[in-house]
């Protein structure tokens, strides 16, 4: 993996949401550079801007596994590579 990646989560509020999704990140070494996260009735946002430190998988893994902890905790995870986003969101 190269660069920023957008990572977006979005479910109904629980406990455990933010350390589930940073304990995958932490456990393979993406470090999370800026991250915005809210509560709005009952429904939990997060945005972060995460960092690898070394190429340690492919892109496409970090997008399904990231998917399948979303699924297994009740949220939705997505991941956009930071260019892509930032095209997709250009005014």
């Amino acid at each position: 993996m190269e660069g920023k990646i957008i990572v977006t989560v979005v479910g109904k509020d629980a406990v455990g949401i933010i350390a589930k999704i940073c304990t995958y990140l932490a456990s393979n070494r993406i470090n999370v550079s800026d991250i915005s996260q809210t509560i709005t009735g009952g429904f939990f946002n997060m945005m972060m801007v995460v960092e690898p430190n070394e190429p340690v998988k492919p892109f496409a893994d970090l997008k399904r596994e990231l998917g399948q902890i979303g699924e297994e905790i009740g949220v939705e995870v997505r991941c956009q590579k930071s260019d892509i986003f930032e095209m997709m969101h250009r005014v």
